[in-house]
């Protein structure tokens, strides 16, 4: 299987592990995957991760996922906007909202990667990487 985009494979990895009730899912890992994990965990999508270290370098990050009481899931639906095959961007007038602001979309920006929220406060576009909710 070839890994030609390891953003849609995390996604799927989590969509997974959510769909299955996992309490942990592993993704190898990536800054720019690490910085999408820090922002599900800050929005409240997952419990918590941590990057677990192999031979003294991170090789993946291992997320916590997140249910209800009554297991209900916290995530319905994660996806990947942007892709190697047809980018996304949005200028900073244009960013989406989800689900009238419910949900989150995930932009790599010039200022790091970002909430959509964020990025509207701090007046920067980018790459639409995923929407989550």
């Amino acid at each position: 299987m070839s890994m030609t985009d390891p953003i849609a494979d995390m996604l799927t990895r989590i969509r997974n592990a959510n769909h299955m009730y996992k309490e942990k899912v592993d993704v190898p890992y990536s800054k720019l995957k690490l910085e999408i994990t820090r922002i599900l965990s800050e929005e409240g999508f997952i419990k918590n991760y941590k990057v677990v270290e192999e031979k003294g370098r991170p090789s993946v990050i291992r997320i916590s996922m997140k249910y209800g009481e009554k297991r209900e899931r916290v995530i319905s639906n994660i996806s990947r906007l942007s892709r190697s095959g047809r980018r996304v961007y949005s200028g900073k007038d244009r960013i989406p909202k989800v689900i009238g602001g419910l949900g989150v979309a995930i932009l790599s920006t010039s200022k790091g990667v970002l909430t959509d929220q964020q990025a509207r406060r701090q007046g920067v576009g980018g790459e639409v990487l995923c929407l989550v909710h």
